[in-house]
């Protein structure tokens, strides 16, 4: 009888007992010891966000955005109207809990509740963000949420594959590298190839305690470096 089941787990897939469809993800605030994610409040936070991302003198960040650079708040604030109020992407902020200020935006978005999957994606970290214990609190209070208060069996990351930063982030983050989808799209009239990332329901307990691990105040010196890597708390 077992052999009989093992049999079918491998031709067409192990059973997932006692599963129904997610819920969606609550627009709701998340409280960190270095940032709280929140809904993104457009009149509360474009000023900040504007603001934060004018401190990338060169435009840099934008580069593998589909949208942006923006040169006036207005125009910035306009296509945040268009883009950012939608319950997929469902858009946050990321503020600073030492100044108050929006620093950064993230977003739940391809979210399918049928598959228990999730992505996390319109990543954009100003530079007041970049190599803070901020920007990786940020990324844990999301997945946290999809994992634990939702739920969801598959958490997801997708980026240009030519953008190393963001490759490099996923891996830092936890994420595993699933391959690459030739031609996926085209942005800013060129070519996109897709690189893909996961991280599964199996594999959060153990990056959960590598966060809380490397988030602890103890590991970051009194100049604010860090003592141990992410990396060496999730091996």
């Amino acid at each position: 009888m077992n052999k009989h089941f093992n049999d079918l787990d491998q031709l067409v897939g192990a059973p997932v007992p006692n599963w129904h469809p997610n819920e969606w993800p609550k627009s709701e605030i998340k409280d960190g010891l270095y940032c709280q994610v929140v809904p993104l409040d457009i009149s509360r936070h474009g000023e900040d966000l504007f603001n934060a991302y004018n401190k990338d003198v060169d435009g840099r960040n934008w580069t593998y955005l589909p949208y942006g650079p923006f040169d006036k708040l207005d125009d910035f604030v306009e296509w945040m109207k268009g883009a950012c109020t939608k319950d997929d992407p469902l858009f946050h902020a990321i503020i600073d809990k030492l100044t108050g200020k929006a620093v950064g935006v993230a977003s739940y978005l391809r979210i399918t509740p049928a598959a228990s999957s999730i992505e996390v994606g319109h990543i954009h970290f100003s530079p007041l963000l970049q190599r803070t214990p901020i920007a990786t609190e940020a990324m844990y209070l999301m997945m946290r949420h999809v994992f634990e208060d939702l739920h969801y069996r598959r958490y997801e990351w997708k980026c240009n594959a030519l953008n190393e930063a963001s490759c490099y982030a996923a891996k830092r983050f936890g994420f595993t590298f699933e391959g690459i989808f030739r031609q996926a799209g085209i942005v800013k009239g060129r070519n996109r190839d897709t690189a893909w990332f996961s991280i599964i329901d199996s594999e959060w307990p153990v990056i959960k305690l590598a966060y809380e691990g490397w988030l602890a105040p103890d590991n970051f010196n009194e100049t604010g470096l860090q003592k141990r890597s992410l990396k060496d708390f999730i091996k």
